[in-house]
């Protein structure tokens, strides 16, 4: 199951980049959504590397053996 996690983190770097995309299309007609597009990408990449330390810090645990 964590293999599974390992790879749908990725998926975050995918949304990220679809509403920065997206943000920059909407600039001209719509510039508040634009903004918001923008403030959903960086909590999408906030979320991608809050994830990413941790499935590490898992991933440590398990190997070195600690039962906390």
């Amino acid at each position: 199951m964590t293999k599974f996690f390992k790879y749908f983190q990725y998926a975050y770097l995918i949304f990220a980049g679809f509403f920065l995309v997206r943000g920059f299309y909407e600039l001209e007609e719509n510039p508040n959504m634009a903004y918001v597009l923008w403030a959903m990408a960086a909590l999408v990449l906030f979320m991608f590397f809050f994830r990413r330390r941790y499935i590490s810090k898992f991933d440590n645990r398990d190997n070195n053996g600690d039962t906390k």
